[in-house]
C-alpha cells in the first residue's frame, strides 16, 4: 500500500515560483540582513523601478518579502517564517529518501 502524501500548499508552490527568477534571488540575497528601501534596491540591481516593482509583487505574493510604506517610499524586508515553510517542506524529502554519499568520479564514469 502507498503511503499518501499532502501535496504542496499553494503558498509553497509560490515560493518556489518566486526563487526561480535570478533577479528576485538578487533581491532575497539584498534583503538578508536590512530592510531596504525599493529606491536602493532599483540601484543596486541597476533596473527600473517599474521592473522590480512587478519582481517584488512576485515575492510579496508568495509571502517571502514583507512591506511598509513610509511617506512615498516602500521597504521592503524578509518575511523569514515563510522560508522556514520552505525549509521544511525539502526537509521532508531528507526523511524519505536516504541520503547517498558522494562517490569518487573513477575513469570508467568517463566511459
Amino acid at each position: 500500500m502507498t503511503k499518501a502524501t499532502a501535496l504542496p500548499s499553494e503558498l509553497v508552490i509560490a515560493g518556489f515560483h518566486a526563487l526561480s527568477e535570478p533577479l528576485r534571488v538578487k533581491v532575497v540575497e539584498l534583503l538578508r540582513e536590512n530592510e531596504l528601501c525599493v529606491c536602493d534596491l532599483c540601484e543596486v540591481l541597476e533596473v527600473a523601478q517599474s521592473k522590480l516593482s512587478f519582481h517584488l509583487k512576485t515575492l510579496k505574493d508568495a509571502n517571502l518579502v514583507r512591506s511598509r510604506q513610509v511617506g512615498r517610499w516602500m521597504y521592503y524586508s524578509l518575511n523569514l517564517p515563510q522560508f522556514v515553510v520552505l525549509e521544511q517542506y525539502l526537509s521532508d524529502f531528507r526523511r524519505y529518501s536516504p541520503m547517498l554519499p558522494a562517490r569518487p568520479c573513477t575513469e570508467q564514469d568517463d566511459l
